[in-house]
């Protein structure tokens, strides 16, 4: 599965952050390097805060967009299964909290290594840093629920679908 984005397998995703279906979105793109999943995203003057500078929001965006889609992978992973079979999962956030330890600067890729870190039931935990020009800007929590199994016929999602 390395090298294989883990959002091209989320039909009709229009979130901002991940989704391929959003005209406007961050549009990121996760994948396994081993047991960690990373993501480059080049930021552009639109998402500044301060000038030359990423907005702290977008930071936080990118963090749990990332670890959403990791933690979907994951689940395919720990089953032994590939990201286009059934059933279908999705995620959502339970939990995140971003310290931010430097200024993530615009004129720079920005790198999200996220890692699981504990998984039960429903549940994943994992923690992300992100890196701008080889600096450490960022390190963050995240627990990711999940919301949606297709296989769960007759039963409503978390969303009441």
């Amino acid at each position: 599965m390395k090298n294989q984005v883990f959002q091209h397998f989320m039909s009709d995703n229009v979130c901002f952050g991940c989704g391929s279906q959003h005209p406007d979105g961050l549009r990121i793109e996760s994948y396994w390097d081993g047991d960690l999943s990373v993501c480059t995203w080049t930021p552009q003057d639109k998402y500044a805060g301060w000038k030359g500078l990423l907005n702290g929001g977008i930071l936080a965006t990118l963090v749990d967009c990332h670890c959403m889609g990791t933690a979907i992978a994951d689940a395919y992973r720990r089953e032994g299964r590939s990201l286009d079979s059934d059933p279908v999962y999705r995620y959502a956030t339970g939990t995140i909290s971003v310290k931010y330890l430097k200024p993530t600067p615009l004129a720079h890729d920005v790198l999200l290594v996220a890692k699981v870190t504990s998984f039960k039931g429903r549940k994943t935990e994992l923690t992300c840093d992100v890196y701008s020009n080889d600096v450490h800007t960022a390190t963050a929590s995240v627990v990711a629920i999940r919301v949606f199994d297709s296989s769960d016929d007759g039963e409503k999602n978390a969303f009441g679908q």
